[in-house]
């Protein structure tokens, strides 16, 4: 039981940092539409 809780404890790290790996190298592009958002004057006070 031991050597399989270590085995998925490895595992598991392995993916984690894959996973950040992953995401500090994934080159995400912008959008390419612009956003318009149309926010009511009662929103903010005065």
């Amino acid at each position: 039981m031991k050597k399989t809780s270590l085995i998925a404890l490895v595992v598991i790290a392995g993916l984690i940092v894959s996973g950040g790996f992953f995401l500090l190298t994934w080159d995400i592009p912008p959008p390419s539409a612009p956003v318009e958002k149309v926010l009511p004057d009662e929103r903010f006070p005065r």
